[in-house]
């Protein structure tokens, strides 16, 4: 985007909404700031934003716990033009988050843009045709796309009515543009209780007519992590991608309690104390995998508090990590597990270990042991500890 002279004022304003929670990527971070790439959604989505070629004020709105990082972001784009930049605190809802940076907009704006930062990766020409729509018709202007797949109409129970005419449809992105000073009007127009689903549905409802342009594939919204894999790839084109992560988990002895570790039961042999079962090697792979995906741990994703896992095997909690990460658009390559401990003595069952775990992960599992020469607390027979690494590929 190019720099306007000090005393011209942009007449466009495009709004990129940041603000939404993401709960359903399951990151525990707002959506505009989950990592794509190794770089937070908001940054790719605003290198788009600047790329269009029209001087513009851009307006970010984020939420609260994440202002600053958002001005960060915002400037390490806009880097010269960082005086086009400004950046709100959002609302509850969508609705009061556009609010907010409509109400952060210049008057000296014709036009208004507003786009989903969730959109990270809608190319900077979609911007450039919904601009010059808008400015032609003086309407609203959306970009969408063709639908493909047959639409069926259903009741209640699930059953088809019947089947829609798809040549009538069209799936619709962002940015939604408008010309600013109709689009205030629509919004001040709005009646208490009145709910819309998109900001062109707001336009439309004040009586204002609505175009389409054609919208562009890669505007597509990131709501699940199969959305963020398939971004991940876009950007990296045809080549595999690799992801290494580790695990590692402590667990002191316990002889009131038996041994589970590697999904064996080790009998005459103390247990480990723990909320499950205990099983170290289990809860390493655990880990790892969940690094390697960049999930979080095993401590955020299944609680020390949850009564459904107290005593729980360890394969309970493999086979939910598996589900998590392969929900998130990964397969695993192998893991290897490092245990160190004086006991149980490892060799005789270390086979069997490896065997149960492969059959678990659906990849090669390895396993070894080692002592730590009577150092530490695994050294004083104290407890055991694991060391995993995974090895994914998207």
């Amino acid at each position: 985007m190019s720099v306007p002279a000090a005393a011209e004022a942009p007449r466009l304003a495009i709004i990129v909404v940041a603000a939404g929670s993401g709960t359903r990527l399951g990151l525990g971070v707002p959506k505009a700031f989950v990592p794509l790439a190794g770089r937070p959604l908001l940054e790719h989505a605003l290198e788009r934003v600047f790329d269009q070629p029209e001087p513009a004020q851009v307006v970010v709105v984020a939420p609260a716990s994440h202002r600053a990082e958002a001005v960060a972001i915002g400037r390490r784009v806009a880097g010269i033009a960082a005086d086009a930049l400004t950046v709100v605190i959002g609302g509850d809802s969508r609705a009061a988050s556009v609010a907010a940076g409509l109400a952060a907009v210049a008057d000296t704006a014709d036009v208004v843009l507003i786009h989903d930062a969730a959109r990270a990766l809608t190319p900077s020409e979609v911007f450039t045709r919904v601009v010059q729509r808008v400015r032609a018709d003086r309407a609203g202007v959306i970009p969408a796309l063709a639908v493909v797949d047959t639409i069926a109409r259903r009741d209640a129970a699930g059953a088809v009515v019947e089947q829609v005419d798809r040549s009538q449809l069209a799936a619709v992105q962002t940015p939604q543009g408008f010309p600013l000073a109709k689009y205030r009007a629509a919004v001040a127009a709005i009646e208490p209780g009145a709910e819309h689903t998109d900001d062109a549905s707001v336009f439309a409802a004040a009586g204002h007519p609505v175009a389409t342009v054609d919208g562009d594939e890669r505007a597509f919204k990131v709501t699940t992590p199969w959305d963020l894999r398939r971004a991940e790839q876009l950007l990296r084109g045809a080549s595999p991608a690799l992801r290494t992560g580790v695990g590692i988990d402590v667990h002191a002895y316990d002889d009131a309690r038996p041994l589970w570790l590697g999904g064996l039961y080790w009998p005459d042999e103390p247990g480990l104390a723990g909320h499950s079962d205990g099983d170290a090697i289990s809860h390493a792979i655990c880990d790892a995998l969940l690094s390697a995906a960049g999930l979080g741990d095993i401590g955020s994703r299944f609680g020390v508090d949850d009564p459904r896992l107290a005593e729980a095997r360890g394969e309970v909690f493999v086979t939910a990590t598996l589900e998590l990460v392969r929900d998130a658009g990964f397969e695993v390559v192998n893991v290897a597990v490092q245990v160190v401990a004086k006991r149980p003595r490892f060799a005789a069952r270390r086979h069997e270990v490896e065997a149960l775990l492969t059959r678990l992960v659906g990849a090669p599992v390895s396993v070894a042991a080692t002592t730590s020469d009577g150092l530490g607390f695994t050294g004083r027979g104290d407890g055991l500890a694991a060391v995993a690494t995974a090895l994914l590929a998207q």
